[in-house]
């Protein structure tokens, strides 16, 4: 009896054609969300001045959720929460999910401590996206009564 060592090697897709399999297989999540959060991983990075390469470079969930908050605000201010949902990003939990498929078509990469119940319990995204608006709105009003 002969043995056949045979190694599979696996072509790294890239993120588009990921993308592709990603909806195929899950529709809960506009395409725009992942192309979302892709940005705003790369946002984040640069806001934490985190390093291109080594051990320092990951963002922990709670670092990527406050990223994803400040940039989802700067890029749609008051719209943010409206933008989101029509992606179906409802929660941070949602964050989550879209991170681990593009974890799982190894377009991102995690840490062995690394878990998606780390994003269930990121911010209450009434307050996180409207709330700013809001107190905004009662400064002016006060401003206003003076």
């Amino acid at each position: 009896m002969r043995l056949c060592a045979c190694f599979v090697t696996m072509k790294k897709i890239g993120f588009n054609e990921a993308l592709v399999r990603i909806l195929k297989e899950d529709r809960r999540y506009h395409a725009e969300a992942y192309f979302f959060v892709r940005e705003a991983l790369a946002f984040t990075s640069r806001m934490l001045k985190k390093p291109a390469r080594g051990s320092q470079r990951h963002l922990t969930a709670a670092e990527l959720l406050d990223g994803m908050r400040q940039y989802a605000l700067r890029e749609y201010g008051p719209m943010a929460m409206t933008v989101l949902d029509y992606w179906g990003v409802r929660n941070c939990a949602d964050f989550g999910q879209i991170v681990f498929h593009l974890v799982d078509k190894n377009i991102l990469r995690k840490t062995e401590n690394d878990s998606i119940r780390d994003f269930e319990h990121g911010y209450d995204f009434k307050e996180a996206f409207r709330g700013p608006y809001q107190r905004q709105k009662a400064e002016v009003r006060m401003q206003n009564e003076k």
